[in-house]
């Protein structure tokens, strides 16, 4: 893709929920491996940053969802510092985008609803990690897991208070695909009360 000279330019009169839709529908087509899998960066109240990997598991106009455990050091620092960004990108396609904006609670209707639809065991391991806290030992998890387990036996694993979601609202959505010669493709999605500033960028 990067050496076709006749790839198109990132149409600015595009609304950028619908190409975020229309690229991500297409990695999902050509990724190996998670086409949801997103860098999600936080900071502590004081400003100290950290990055990990993570997936995506809701996206439409009101923001871009995500669950974790709200004790873990990504959901304390949500919780401290409400803004986050976020940053897919596909190899196989040559794109990224660069999403930013404050982090607001999911509802705990959609919380339910997601936790529900998880694999049996995804949610009994929910249900017995401490998520970022030290392991003294691997088998002190194990245990814990067969613990859950026989608590649940012949009913479903309820969500855990502790465990939810965040929705990020983008205030700023970046566009990028690689062109030849390093002559990349930018464009960005800036929010301004209920509309879009849109222009390209350099590379």
């Amino acid at each position: 893709m990067a050496d076709d000279t006749s790839l198109p330019l990132i149409p600015l009169d595009a609304d950028p929920f619908s190409l975020f839709a229309d690229w991500m529908k297409e990695a999902e087509t050509t990724e190996p491996n998670d086409p949801n899998a997103m860098a999600l960066a936080t900071a502590t109240a004081e400003g100290v940053p950290s990055v990990r990997m993570i997936l995506l598991k809701g996206a439409d106009t009101r923001g871009f969802v995500f669950y974790t455990n709200l004790e873990s050091r990504k959901g304390g620092e949500l919780l401290a510092n409400p803004h986050a960004a976020l940053l897919f990108h596909w190899k196989s396609l040559r794109r990224q985008i660069r999403i930013e904006g404050p982090v607001e609670p999911v509802s705990a209707e959609e919380a339910d609803r997601y936790f529900a639809s998880r694999s049996r065991n995804s949610r009994i391991g929910a249900i017995a990690s401490d998520q970022s806290r030290p392991l003294a030992d691997r088998s002190e998890f194990e245990n814990r897991i067969r613990d859950v387990t026989a608590r649940f036996e012949g009913q479903e694993p309820e969500r855990p208070a502790n465990w939810s979601g965040f929705r990020l609202v983008p205030r700023v959505m970046e566009f990028w695909q690689d062109r030849p010669y390093r002559m990349h493709d930018r464009a960005t999605w800036t929010r301004e009360e209920n509309d879009w500033a849109v222009t390209r960028l350099y590379p």
